[in-house]
């Protein structure tokens, strides 16, 4: 059986660049998908976007922006998310909910803890050459339970169960470094991580890091609180 496309415009690199293939059969609209927001150009406009859509949020005056079945629709012939999201699985961190966007605007990537391991890294470069997107966060949160984990097995020097010992072994380097430092255990390592997720970016991946020199994207780090719902920068 022949293998499914990675998307409806499969990448190849060739000669340094990265081709687009299939286009040439798509309609207009599905070869150049705008985006949600025409307002939206640079990444200053997109972390603004962001963070005056959790404003939105916490006040309870959201929006819920293009989330009908019409939206579903018109996307349907091509996405062009302006941010791209690494957030950690919980169910109570949902990016289109606290930074009140709709469908169309944020390409998520969830995981416990929010690692950026290989897979995941492909997952934001792919974002980045596909779609154009202005910004990447990385969005810890209060309380997490993968940092708790992790320090709870350095402390007894027990063993998680199963898969989940993969998110311990990712986040023990991190949570050891700020293990003996004053302050909540739990709140200094969940900084500490996200800091560390938004250093791994560009320092993993050089698509990531050529478009930050060239100023077409922004890297942040981003902390949600769970009891009032805000969004602070913190790294």
């Amino acid at each position: 059986m022949a293998p499914s496309p990675l998307s409806r415009r499969s990448l190849l690199v060739a000669g340094g660049a990265v081709v687009a293939l299939g286009a040439a059969g798509a309609s207009p609209s599905a070869a150049a998908p705008t985006p949600s927001d025409d307002s939206i150009g640079t990444p200053a406009e997109a972390l603004r976007n962001l963070l005056a859509g959790n404003r939105r949020f916490t006040s309870g005056h959201g929006r819920h922006p293009h989330q009908g079945l019409a939206d579903l629709h018109r996307l349907a012939a091509g996405q062009h998310p302006f941010a791209i999201t690494v957030g950690c699985a919980d169910s109570r961190v949902a990016p289109e909910v606290l930074f009140d966007q709709g469908l169309g605007d944020l390409f998520d990537n969830r995981v416990a803890g929010n690692i950026v391991d290989d897979l995941l890294l492909g997952s934001v470069e792919f974002a980045v050459e596909e779609f154009g997107s202005l910004l990447i966060v990385v969005l810890g949160h209060e309380r997490c339970g993968a940092i708790t984990a992790t320090i709870d097995a350095i402390r007894t020097g027990g063993e998680a169960p199963g898969h989940i010992g993969t998110i311990v072994d990712s986040l023990r380097p991190v949570v050891e470094s700020v293990l003996d430092q004053p302050g909540d255990p739990v709140e200094n390592a969940v900084r500490a991580n996200i800091a560390a997720q938004v250093r791994a970016l560009s320092a993993r991946s050089s698509i990531i890091a050529e478009k930050v020199h060239q100023g077409a994207l922004r890297v942040v780090g981003a902390r949600y609180d769970l009891d009032n719902g805000r969004v602070s920068l913190v790294a």
